[in-house]
């Protein structure tokens, strides 16, 4: 049976944007709610829902939930950075077959392949500047995804006791743009997500069994230490990080690209003798103009 919205002045589905007493009251109402719950009453209240994951632990127990609420669940986005394992393309192609999901894959602006993004944009680009290689692979993938399918609720796998900048995860959020973000097992730890999917024989990325709790990018990503507090610990070993970029302020990472372009066209500029360089619209247009790949060839972003 559908969970209400706690409040009659809350219309079904939710009518955007929200207000903050709005987003305050449903999360009352939602946090005591089970993850079950939380999704019966996602499927029913949230417009234009749809499933964001990576193929990881909590997402892989979400997919199942819903095909047990539902003959229709919301479809799946999956972000291809191009540099996943190949364990966890494998694992997408084990849950079509069990589930029938429908999975939308965005990839990097205009590459397909490991080749085709280096070739535009270097070798190793996490290594000289994270930042601008999380924009490139999730960031701006997400919001075009988000655009094309117009996209107004996603489901994610997050969860608090993943630590970092998860501990205070509500079941509900709004994010700058707008986007509603469900986070139904948000009080889950990684014992009661394992028992889960033990006890309902789900899928599950191979690397699990070498130590790998929490699995993105093979280039940082390594076995994670014990409890939950290691569950992320092996991404992004020994950096001062926690989260790719994709549920950070879309705005910040877009002004921060947009300075980093700038920066490294003065530059280039300066290198030049000063010669007048006009900004290009696009990376197309920038690798041209540069014919090298330099920093400033990676930087993409929308100049409006």
């Amino acid at each position: 049976m559908p969970v209400p919205i706690p409040s009659s002045s809350v219309p079904r589905p939710l009518q955007l944007p929200l207000t903050q007493l709005d987003l305050d009251t449903i999360n009352a109402h939602l946090s005591a709610l089970s993850p079950q719950k939380l999704l019966e009453w996602g499927i029913s209240n949230l417009p234009k829902l749809y499933q964001t994951t990576a193929f990881g632990l909590t997402g892989l127990v979400t997919i199942d939930m819903l095909s047990q609420l539902t003959s229709t669940p919301p479809p799946l986005i999956f972000l291809d950075t191009l540099y996943h394992f190949p364990q966890t393309l494998e694992l997408i192609e084990d849950v079509k077959i069990r589930y029938g999901s429908t999975v939308h894959v965005f990839k990097p602006e205009g590459t397909d392949t490991v080749e085709a993004f280096e070739s535009r944009h270097g070798e190793k680009l996490w290594e000289l500047s994270e930042s601008i290689y999380d924009y490139l692979v999730k960031v701006e993938p997400a919001r075009r995804a988000y655009t094309t399918l117009d996209v107004q609720s996603v489901i994610t796998g997050r969860r608090a006791s993943q630590g970092g900048e998860r501990t205070t995860l509500q079941p509900l959020e709004v994010d700058s743009t707008g986007l509603l973000k469900l986070n139904p097992f948000f009080s889950w730890t990684f014992k009661q997500v394992k028992e889960y999917l033990d006890a309902n024989h789900v899928p599950r990325n191979k690397l699990l069994d070498q130590g790998y709790k929490s699995i993105g990018d093979w280039h940082s990503t390594v076995p994670s230490d014990e409890g939950d507090a290691g569950e992320r610990s092996g991404r992004w070993k020994g950096k001062d990080k926690t989260e790719c970029g994709l549920h950070k302020d879309y705005f910040v990472m877009k002004k921060l690209m947009k300075e980093k372009r700038e920066t490294e066209l003065r530059m280039r500029d300066e290198a030049r003798g000063n010669e007048p360089l006009v900004a290009p619209e696009s990376l197309t247009e920038l690798s041209s103009s540069f014919g090298t790949r330099t920093v400033a060839t990676y930087v993409a972003v929308e100049t409006s």
